[in-house]
């Protein structure tokens, strides 16, 4: 997930040099969503982890 907000922040930032500038806000907007959702989800993963670890030991 994280791989794709790189993709769409490099597509921005293209799109924004080249003047494309709904585009650009377009791909800026999706790769923003997307690394606020992978945050998210390794935070909730994480607390999973950890908690999950100290119920086998």
């Amino acid at each position: 997930m994280l791989k794709w907000a790189l993709i769409f922040a490099v597509i921005a930032i293209v799109a924004g040099l080249l003047g494309f500038g709904g585009i650009a806000g377009a791909a800026a907007g999706i790769a923003k969503f997307l690394a606020i959702l992978s945050l998210i989800v390794f935070v909730i993963f994480l607390i999973l982890g950890v908690t999950v670890a100290k119920k086998v030991t």
